[in-house]
């Protein structure tokens, strides 16, 4: 059986019907609908061995960072590829059959330069593009989350419907490498082909973190609500975006309000990723002090972690799991954590996660650890050699900076002076018109015994420059 989709991509054993069920599932996933699954899933019910649609669903397997769904994914593709006839599939099908097994496996490095190979083979495979980004990201690889999208833009017609998405994708990648403006522009024109284009809306929203300007942030999600604030993948994540321009404008009952009503609440899924926007959330409370948060949303976080119960798969996910622990005063829990990992490390095969795991996720589950012990010195001491390697194991600047203001706040409360000078001058080159930025240099000023009238009113200046 020989079809093809609308790009003339052969697709080995799947009908018309399948072929349709398969677009359908792609535009789901470019535009992060929530049914993408039961579509990709409808692909396999209409075409039992379709090459494409079983990749599609192994690869859905892993994108969520779900380690009980991809096991269950490579149960299942192992199922697929015992009674495959490599021979019989086209050059991109084996490419995608052994990116799939790769990252399955494990080897997600491995997989990503697959993908890499597929998209200069095949610029306009969607699939392996959407993959390939996603990669990037969960690895904290900028510059290839930039390149590998704008390296395939010429093969793509504007007036091709998904050529909207991956300006979208192209804009997170320019925004995660720097270049925030020309990140705004094409992130806007995306949305002007596609106006509820959540990732889109996403890499945007991203440039205005970066620079600090939070209330144009809050202004471009509010004309926007209807596009983003429900009914996608995304929603909770670009709601966590908006709490964290409430943060900036130090409106905490907002910041808890949202939080209450869309990061963390009864019908909350418990998916690893809505979860680890809540635990970055209250930890930027925890680190500020706030008052307004009662230990009832850290217990609650904490067993929503606690029963997930988690295996090595993605030391990202660790961490965020240790920030709910320490939050919720588990210290116990936190260490235990650490501890199978620990055990798990000295045994590792040779996947991905082990080197996230040794090099960056342990430290900074025993840095978070030993703040909330408010040994301070200890967590300076480990997050500071690994503070420009945070990327290493994934996520993207705005997500990591929850590290990064734990090792400005720990420095502060140590007691050390000139690495709290040396940080925050870093950050006030890059963000001048952030009020976090000032007020804790106020605060060192302060500890100094010089004036802190000048930083108090930097930071006054700051906020006024955001809104």
């Amino acid at each position: 059986m020989t079809t093809a989709d609308r790009h003339g991509h052969v697709m080995t054993d799947t009908g018309t019907e399948a072929v349709a069920r398969y677009e359908q599932a792609l535009d789901d996933l470019l535009f992060f609908r929530p049914e993408v699954l039961d579509t990709a899933r409808s692909v396999l019910a209409a075409s039992p061995r379709s090459v494409m649609g079983q990749v599609l669903v192994a690869y859905l397997g892993v994108l969520g960072t779900e380690e009980k769904d991809a096991a269950a994914a490579r149960e299942a593709f192992l199922r697929f590829r015992s009674g495959l006839d490599s021979t019989r599939l086209t050059p991109r099908e084996r490419g995608h059959t052994a990116a799939a097994t790769a990252w399955l496996d494990g080897d997600v490095h491995g997989a990503g330069r697959i993908l890499g190979d597929l998209s200069i083979a095949f610029p306009r495979d969607a699939l392996a593009l959407f993959a390939g980004h996603q990669h990037d990201f969960l690895t904290g690889d900028a510059q290839r989350l930039r390149d590998r999208v704008g390296a395939a833009l010429d093969a793509w017609d504007q007036d091709d419907p998904h050529h909207g998405p991956l300006l979208g994708m192209y804009a997170f990648g320019l925004e995660e490498s720097g270049h925030y403006e020309h990140a705004e522009q094409v992130g806007l024109a995306a949305l002007a082909q596609h106006p509820g284009d959540v990732w889109g809306i996403h890499s945007v929203v991203h440039t205005y973190e970066m620079r600090g300007r939070f209330a144009d942030g809050i202004r471009f999600l509010d004309a926007r609500t209807d596009d983003w604030a429900s009914g996608s993948l995304l929603t909770v994540h670009n709601w966590w975006h908006y709490a964290l321009y409430a943060l900036e404008t130090g409106d905490i009952s907002r910041v808890l309000e949202i939080y209450d009503s869309a990061l963390q609440h009864d019908e909350s899924t418990g998916a690893a990723m809505e979860l680890l926007d809540a635990a970055a959330l209250l930890w930027r409370l925890y680190l500020a002090e706030a008052e307004e948060v009662p230990g009832a949303r850290w217990a609650r976080l904490a067993d929503a972690w606690e029963s997930r119960q988690d295996g090595p798969y993605y030391a990202f996910n660790d961490a965020h799991a240790v920030m709910a622990y320490v939050g919720a005063g588990r210290i116990a829990q936190a260490e235990r954590l650490v501890q199978d990992r620990e055990r798990w490390l000295a045994s590792a095969p040779g996947v991905t996660n082990r080197a996230m795991t040794a090099d960056i996720g342990l430290p900074v589950c025993r840095a978070l650890i030993a703040y909330g012990q408010q040994d301070h010195a200890r967590a300076a001491d480990l997050l500071l050699p690994v503070r420009h390697r945070l990327n290493d194991f994934g996520g993207s600047h705005a997500q990591r900076d929850a590290i990064q203001r734990t090792l400005v706040e720990a420095a502060l409360r140590a007691g050390r002076a000139a690495l709290a000078r040396t940080l925050l001058s870093e950050r006030i080159q890059l963000r001048p018109i952030c009020p976090y930025n000032w007020s804790a240099k106020a605060r060192l000023e302060e500890q100094l015994g010089a004036p802190a009238r000048a930083a108090a009113a930097r930071a006054r200046a700051a906020a006024q420059a955001g809104a």
